[in-house]
């Protein structure tokens, strides 16, 4: 049935006249017999008016009124199959995971964010450090942070042969060129998030992507610093990525969440959906993990707390994919937001033993 078969129908049904319909809906009898005809779609207000006039159901008559919008859209479109399909995966993912909800918090990820916002308390209080020993912490947990993370995607760099080669250029035998490519990267794309601090600026797309050049320099020049225009598919995980083609305004909703959420969110938790958020989100061909946990970090300093490191051992990387798997298929945060809480909470108190 159209809009314009149901507000006919239901008007004769009542013994309505389009006059009487008219002076209870304050709509000029013209536009009314448009409606009817299907000559002209009504404003969004015409449809409520119609519905209290008609004593009809809003939510419904307001289906049938964008279904023909949308029939309007399309009418003249030569591929209006691959426009809706579009559609259909852009409604998929907004129904799958709604960008702007937040998930109810377990009274145990609650009593974590308690004990790691009192370990924050406890290591600014030691503020201001020697400089010669903070900058050795610094320098200690940022070549933990780089080989647990680059772990994590499978480079097989010890934590002594990550040091080595960001910090003295040796080159070890038996490893790959990428793998010493990715170490001195994300040493790097470190130094970047650090100057982003100073310079106190922001998440932006700007800066995203630069995160994402330095990931990815000279391992694949043509798409460091990119959104992906081809589909992907992530190993070993039940998540498809969303097409290319839906990339550019996800990621606008990727950044909308982060202007909304970042005064009114914990730290700890807007730290971890924008992980989450951007890994599931996958917008890039390679490099996912790793600017996803910079961008993760970077939130955290910002708001007070010590660098976070997700360890890369099997067991903890088996971990850390099955919670993200937990949100991207059960839309379920809490396993998550327990692991980055954990691990932020460890490091709070691995920074507060060496003060």
């Amino acid at each position: 049935m159209t809009f314009a078969d149901a507000i006919t129908a239901k008007r004769k049904e009542l013994g309505y006249t389009i006059l009487k319909v008219s002076m209870l809906s304050g709509i000029d009898q013209a536009l009314l017999s448009k409606y009817e005809n299907n000559q002209r779609l009504p404003s969004e207000p015409h449809v409520k008016f119609l519905a209290e006039s008609l004593k009809m159901d809003y939510v419904e008559l307001r289906k049938l009124y964008l279904a023909e919008k949308i029939y309007s859209l399309l009418e003249y479109e030569t591929n209006p199959l691959e426009i809706l399909q579009a559609a259909e995966d852009r409604v998929e993912y907004l129904k799958s995971r709604n960008v702007f909800s937040q998930t109810e918090l377990t009274k145990n990820v609650q009593d974590k964010l308690s004990l790691a916002d009192k370990l924050k308390s406890n290591w600014q209080e030691k503020k201001p450090l020697n400089q010669t020993q903070l900058q050795k912490m610094k320098g200690y947990f940022a070549i933990k942070y780089t080989y647990d993370s680059n772990r994590i995607e499978g480079n097989t760099l010890t934590l002594q042969e990550t040091q080595l080669v960001v910090n003295e250029g040796v080159t070890i035998g038996g490893k790959s060129m990428r793998e010493h490519l990715e170490a001195i990267n994300h040493s790097e794309a470190v130094d970047f998030v650090a100057d982003m601090l100073v310079g106190k600026e922001d998440i932006s797309q700007r800066n995203l992507l630069e995160i994402h050049r330095l990931v990815l320099k000279s391992i694949d020049n043509e798409n460091a610093g990119k959104y992906r225009n081809v589909p992907v598919r992530i190993s070993g995980s039940e998540h498809m990525p969303p097409q290319p083609f839906l990339i550019e305004k996800m990621m606008e909703d990727f950044f909308i969440y982060y202007e909304r959420q970042k005064r009114v969110l914990h730290p700890i938790l807007l730290a971890a959906e924008m992980h989450e958020r951007l890994v599931t989100i996958h917008p890039f061909v390679d490099g996912n993990g790793r600017t996803s946990r910079l961008l993760m970090n970077f939130i955290l300093l910002k708001n007070g707390y010590t660098l976070t490191i997700l360890k890369g051992d099997p067991s903890s990387k088996t971990a850390y994919f099955k919670s993200l798997e937990a949100v991207q298929t059960r839309n379920d945060s809490n396993q998550f937001y327990d692991l980055i809480t954990d691990r932020v909470i460890a490091s709070l108190e691995e920074h507060l033993e060496l003060v």
